[in-house]
């Protein structure tokens, strides 16, 4: 299988979803550990690598539009991340803009200061000292701003990358007939009351085995 599909093998479908989120299924958040699952495999990709999804499942095929439907939930989710990320980022950028403002001032207060100093006690040592301490706390004060510009938002805007191609990428189901032919009736699209809850597999990635 090429690198740059993302398998992940489960009993059920609904091992995909956290079920117990009450909202309706295509808004549905996924599984803590699926998610977890997917985005760790496709952050190991290139950045421009085509990524689809495979969803190995242990019974027989069952509605006709379930691919369909799961394709929606999935392709919902992450864009709902991506949309999140965006927000982060317009927001890490705005909190970098007041900040760069309030340290270009603090700066500037402290060299006004520091001058002023030099200019009343004219050649004393002290003073020197006083100013270049100051001049160095006002440029500690720029730290902030510029570690937002410098390195803080790249990140940020990788994963909201990563999360627009995870919403977009092709979703595909393999049934594997290891359960009863009518068992997508317990599974597809909400669990019936009192039924157990099962923990989601993952199938192996390519060297690396099988997630614990």
């Amino acid at each position: 299988m090429p690198s740059n599909v993302i398998e992940v093998r489960v009993a059920e479908l609904r091992q995909l979803f956290n079920e117990i989120d009450p909202s309706p299924f295509r808004e549905r958040d996924l599984d803590p550990r699926a998610d977890e699952f997917i985005v760790d495999w496709g952050s190991d990709l290139a950045a421009d690598a085509r990524m689809s999804l495979v969803v190995h499942v242990e019974r027989a095929a069952g509605k006709m539009d379930e691919t369909a439907m799961l394709r929606a939930a999935i392709h919902e989710f992450f864009g709902q991340r991506a949309a999140a990320t965006k927000r982060k980022l317009r927001e890490l950028f705005r909190r970098g803009r007041i900040s760069l403002v309030i340290a270009l001032a603090f700066l500037a207060v402290m060299i006004a200061i520091g001058d002023g100093l030099t200019s009343y006690f004219r050649g004393s040592r002290w003073v020197e000292v006083a100013r270049e301490g100051l001049l160095i706390g006002g440029w500690v004060a720029m730290w902030r701003p510029l570690e937002v510009f410098l390195y803080d938002w790249w990140p940020v805007r990788s994963e909201a990358r990563l999360y627009e191609r995870l919403a977009t990428m092709p979703v595909t189901i393999e049934y594997h007939e290891s359960a009863p032919a009518d068992a997508w009736r317990t599974d597809w699209p909400a669990v019936p009351a009192g039924a157990a809850a099962a923990t989601p597999t993952e199938a192996p990635r390519p060297g690396r085995g099988a997630l614990p």
